[in-house]
């Protein structure tokens, strides 16, 4: 029998650790004994769980010890993380750590150093006793990469009892919960993040057009509850038709009646942002007056559109370089605090995993699939709104309103 003692701590009891850090060591051909535990003795203290773990060969308790680090174990014998250096751009060794979204640490000359720039799917790269998170295509020739699984230290977020506003929507997703109070802890989220001078970013689909979400998202930037706009080049190409020609899609806004010859309409749209150079110049010029990609240029609030294989056009401001698409979502996602993806499935996925595990994710959409596909696909943190787009940026844009008056005494 192979034998590994292990240890964490923190709020293994709220957030239910402790039950799937037993689940997994038996899961995965495993046994444990518990040498000792400490429950804390506040709501804020933490926990302390210290655990022998047993496996009958060195293959499955490496698989024992790769699940349980990223749920907070470290084995506690651990020495410094070992490094192995790349020998070519864009490769790296065959036994590197492949990183999660949580907040993790690497042991380097005797002491525990933050990972920088955490995201998921990552090598950490060590240099100058500094540890960063770096992407497979960033690694350059000489980096000393992290391997093994020794020497790491990954702290998932925990729920703390009545301490997090986020805790009240849990991660279940349900067409049930009633969107006045989903909306009214959101608007508390968004405060606390300004109050914290984190930013708030919006990840929209062309939904946001299609349910008249246009005017709600409008005011929000207005009142600088957006400090940026990531979405396809959709979400703009639909924005600039419904503000230059009444439609979206060829459909009109004000009634969902087909235009005639409105089929063209989007390539309309295309074509005038294309004679005045861009969507900056089309405001600058007076060509184009309403609209969300409007008011994201008269707030001076960056937008990031990423093409795609389906884009008419596309845009002249739409990115079809993927990996630059990449490079400016996670540039605007630096500094987050609150990330809200509306009506967008593969650019929610895409920015949660870019994303580490303590900024908080409002996945709003009318099919509770999407919000689901966001949080399976690693990103836990993530806790959906099933609900119409559009009446959701209604409620929203009207709570923060009235909480306006109310701090203002109005």
């Amino acid at each position: 029998m192979r034998q590994e003692v292990v240890e964490t701590q923190g709020h293994l009891i709220d957030s239910h650790l402790m039950e799937r850090i037993f689940d997994t060591v038996v899961e995965y051909n495993g046994k444990f004994e518990v040498e000792e535990f400490r429950i804390g003795r506040t709501n804020a203290d933490p926990s302390y769980l210290r655990l022998k773990v047993e496996t009958p060969t060195q293959q499955d308790m490496e698989i024992v010890l790769s699940n349980l680090l990223d749920l907070g174990c470290t084995p506690e014998d651990t020495g410094d993380a070992a490094l192995q250096t790349v020998e070519r751009d864009r490769c790296a060794p065959e036994e590197f750590y492949s990183t999660t979204n949580h907040r993790t640490l690497v042991r380097h000359a005797g002491q525990w150093v933050e990972v920088e720039n955490q995201r998921m799917d990552g090598m950490l790269v060590v240099r100058d006793g500094h540890a960063v998170c770096r992407r497979l295509r960033d690694l350059r020739a000489g980096d000393q990469v992290v391997v093994g699984m020794h020497g790491i230290r990954v702290v998932p977020e925990a729920k703390e009892r009545d301490r997090d506003s986020f805790a009240f929507m849990s991660n279940e997703i349900s067409s049930e919960r009633q969107l006045k109070t989903a909306v009214r802890q959101i608007a508390t989220l968004m405060r606390e993040a300004r109050s914290e001078s984190k930013r708030i970013v919006v990840v929209g689909g062309p939904v946001i057009i299609h349910t008249g979400g246009v005017p709600a998202l409008a005011k929000l930037i207005q009142g600088g509850w957006v400090q940026a706009l990531l979405g396809g080049n959709a979400v703009a190409v639909h924005d600039i038709e419904g503000a230059l020609l009444g439609t979206s899609l060829g459909v009109r806004l004000t009634d969902g009646r087909q235009e005639e010859h409105g089929h063209r309409n989007h390539m309309r749209a295309i074509n005038a942002i294309y004679h005045a150079g861009g969507i900056q110049q089309a405001v600058a010029s007076g060509k184009l007056t309403k609209g969300v990609m409007y008011e994201c240029v008269k707030a001076g609030v960056p937008f990031v559109l990423a093409g795609s294989l389906r884009d008419d056009g596309p845009l002249p401001d739409t990115i079809t370089d993927m990996n630059q698409a990449q490079d400016a979502y996670a540039e605007q996602l630096k500094g987050a605090g609150v990330v809200l993806c509306l009506g967008s499935m593969l650019h929610s996925i895409a920015t949660g995993n870019m994303l580490p595990s303590w900024v908080k994710i409002v996945c709003v959409d009318i099919n509770p699939a999407v919000a689901t596909k966001v949080s399976d696909r690693g990103t836990g943190q993530a806790v959906g709104v099933v609900t119409d787009v559009g009446q959701f940026l209604g409620s929203l844009s009207a709570a923060l309103e009235e909480n306006g008056k109310v701090e203002n005494g109005k």
